[in-house]
């Protein structure tokens, strides 16, 4: 499993991205509000205690970053106390799911009063005709970091080598490069090199066809505040394998996919055996995703519009 993260690269800023975005901040026109996404806001309270006088601060928080994987107790307890603070001083806090806004509640003391739940938004899109084939594609997409639990999905398919499967992987690879070393050399360890790849970030045109190539989307994260890769792909009609952690459960409904215990390499492994050895089991999830229904993009960006309406 993957080590204790080092204090630099994400979600510590570099000591000129701070300077930067202090810098940027201090310049808007005074008295409009202003909204900054958790994943900085979170690593400044000076900027947020500076700017509270004269600006009303709007939080948008996906998850706590003390919850990201990989850090050691006394990592996680300095950036819990950083964003406790820099929350104190924001006039409202979004979250992207009610478990996140929970959190925020209960362990950041952010008052209830002030905390607003606006899920993202996803768009359906035609779902195309996949052809089973001989083997079976597996997708995951997102930056590979602890949280993502790539070294499990790793770990699980090395117990499914007589299975015919391949996993492709698309995601930052340049925002943790200790877990892209670690995930590597595990792939490599494990003689798993011929069918695993991983693409690194892709452009945006290019994600529609690593969705219609695949059969299967797996992403057994540790932790999710919402998890849009998953809705992303229930809406392309994939069926989805996940885990319990955070607000997955309340994200993937259970007609479209299937969830593991976190950091559980049998049970993923188990759930994976089961999905690529009958199509017809994929099928009836897919059916599921093409069944659900989320929120589109123009509803939830109207519902955050009359958010910072009413606390601006």
């Amino acid at each position: 499993m993957l080590g204790t993260r080092p204090r630099c690269g994400f979600p510590y800023p570099s000591a000129q991205a701070r300077t930067t975005a202090c810098a940027r901040l201090s310049a808007l026109v005074p008295g409009r509000p202003i909204v900054i996404d958790g994943l900085a806001f979170g690593v400044l309270p000076e900027a947020a205690q500076a700017l509270c006088a004269s600006h009303s601060l709007v939080a948008l928080v996906h998850h706590p970053l003390a919850l990201e994987s990989g850090l050691n107790a006394t990592q996680s307890a300095s950036l819990r106390a950083s964003e406790r603070a820099a929350l104190g001083c924001a006039g409202h806090v979004v979250a992207t799911s009610a478990t996140v806004a929970r959190l925020l509640v209960e362990d950041y003391r952010v008052p209830s009063g002030r905390v607003s739940v606006v899920e993202p938004g996803t768009d359906r899109v035609p779902t195309a005709l996949r052809h089973e084939g001989d083997v079976v594609t597996l997708l995951a997409i997102g930056s590979v970091i602890p949280r993502k639990g790539y070294d499990v999905l790793v770990a699980a398919l090395a117990r499914l080598t007589h299975l015919p499967w391949r996993l492709v992987i698309a995601g930052d690879c340049e925002r943790d490069p200790q877990t892209v070393r670690q995930v590597n050399a595990d792939i490599t360890r494990l003689g798993l090199a011929g069918r695993i790849t991983l693409l690194g970030a892709v452009a945006c045109d290019e994600v529609a066809p690593l969705y219609a190539a695949a059969h299967l989307f797996v992403l057994p994260s540790r932790f999710e505040g919402y998890g849009m890769a998953y809705t992303e792909a229930i809406a392309h009609g994939l069926p989805v394998v996940g885990t319990t952690a955070g607000a997955i459960p309340q994200t993937v409904p259970p007609s479209a996919g299937v969830l593991v215990p976190p950091d559980d390499v049998e049970a993923l492994a188990a759930t994976l055996q089961q999905l690529i050895s009958k199509p017809e089991e994929r099928e009836r999830l897919a059916a599921g995703a093409r069944a659900a229904a989320f929120p589109s993009w123009r509803e939830q960006a109207a519902l955050f519009a009359r958010m910072l309406e009413n606390v601006g």
